[in-house]
């Protein structure tokens, strides 16, 4: 399956989905990224205090 029907069916699957199925993945997309960048800055600078991995991802997105 090619990008452009693969989407088409994804969209799909989403218009069949309640509203609250789709808040849900909502939700669990929010979760992962906020994950992803608290392991980012983990990597980035491996001695964070947790309060300083909690903190960065924020100030980063503030200055976009």
């Amino acid at each position: 399956m090619t990008p452009e029907p693969a989407l088409e069916a994804q969209i799909e699957r989403y218009r069949q989905m309640s509203g609250e199925q789709r808040l849900e993945i909502g939700f669990r997309l929010n979760e992962l990224a906020r994950k992803q960048a608290r392991e980012r800055i983990r990597s980035e600078l491996p001695g964070a205090t947790e309060e300083e991995v909690e903190r960065i991802p924020k100030e980063r997105i503030l200055k976009s």
